[in-house]
């Protein structure tokens, strides 16, 4: 009927706001991390065999000394037009199939897995061409002025289709990581007791469990994103020719690198992502 669709669209609303003021907190936060994650991992074809380890301090001061200190917030303007909006049609997505499908009921593992594959996948096809650009813009590799130009020039120099390169390794990374963390979550945070989730205790408790969760699912999930990130840097490169460059010039090693940057960055952003949305969801009177 149409009351219950206006509901509906009120609902999902309140969960796409709740959604969005989460990831902006988040990536203000954590910015840095993706920056020098995608340097890592856009590394090889510059370091000679036998060269010095290149890691994460080594590339933090190198881009303090080269780019400044504003340099570690490089990529923002994409960071922000990429996480606000997507987070909240991902958070939208999952409150709206979590109401659908299982309103009234907890989540059992299987079903878990399904719900945060299921709303990752939708909210990650919707803003790839805004990835793809968030990627360049961090490897340092392309001299972009602007989101806006960003797009004009892939369009006009690589063609439309270059914005959704690098989709499959993209959905083999979010999908799992989603489902296997809001898997994770969900069952760690069911196992905390009733009061103590209710009471001021409940927003670091959800937390704790949200680190345990990332942690888990970013490990699982980083030769996907090493994938992906060559790919979306690498224009024209499909996604077997840059898991046979990766596994060429690094070895098995190549598809971990930037793992330390990405899981500390994964792993706060989602925790922090899954607090805020979950104590403004019980604010505006909605639960997740």
């Amino acid at each position: 009927s149409r009351g219950k669709f206006d509901t509906w669209v009120q609902s999902a609303l309140k969960a796409f706001l709740c959604g969005s003021l989460s990831g902006t907190c988040s990536t203000l936060l954590f910015q840095p991390l993706d920056l020098i994650k995608t340097r890592l991992q856009t590394l090889q074809g510059t370091v000679q065999p036998g060269s010095a380890r290149v890691g994460m301090v080594s590339v933090f001061l190198t881009v303090v000394r080269t780019e400044k200190l504003v340099g570690l917030w490089k990529g923002m303007s994409p960071s922000f037009a990429r996480t606000i909006p997507g987070l909240g049609l991902y958070f939208s997505t999952y409150y709206s199939l979590k109401q659908h499908f299982f309103q009234g009921r907890g989540l059992g593992p299987l079903e878990a897995v399904a719900l945060g594959a299921g709303a990752r996948s939708v909210a990650g096809v919707l803003m790839l061409p805004v990835t793809v650009i968030k990627t360049r813009f961090e490897s340092g590799r392309y001299n972009y002025s602007s989101v806006v130009g960003a797009l004009r020039s892939m369009c006009q120099t690589e063609g439309p289709r270059a914005l959704f390169s690098g989709l499959v390794p993209t959905l083999l990374r979010d999908a799992p990581f989603s489902g296997i963390y809001v898997m994770f979550y969900t069952q760690t945070k069911a196992c905390l007791p009733t009061e103590l989730g209710s009471s001021s205790y409940g927003p670091p408790a959800h937390f704790l469990c949200g680190i345990g969760a990332g942690v888990l699912a970013s490990l699982i999930t980083q030769p996907a994103d090493v994938v992906k990130t060559n790919v979306q840097v690498g224009s024209g490169l499909s996604t077997a020719a840059a898991v046979r460059q990766v596994y060429s010039q690094q070895g098995v090693r190549g598809f971990f690198r930037g793992a330390v940057p990405r899981c500390l960055r994964r792993t706060m952003m989602a925790a922090m992502a899954w607090t805020v949305y979950e104590t403004m969801m019980t604010r505006v009177g909605l639960k997740s």
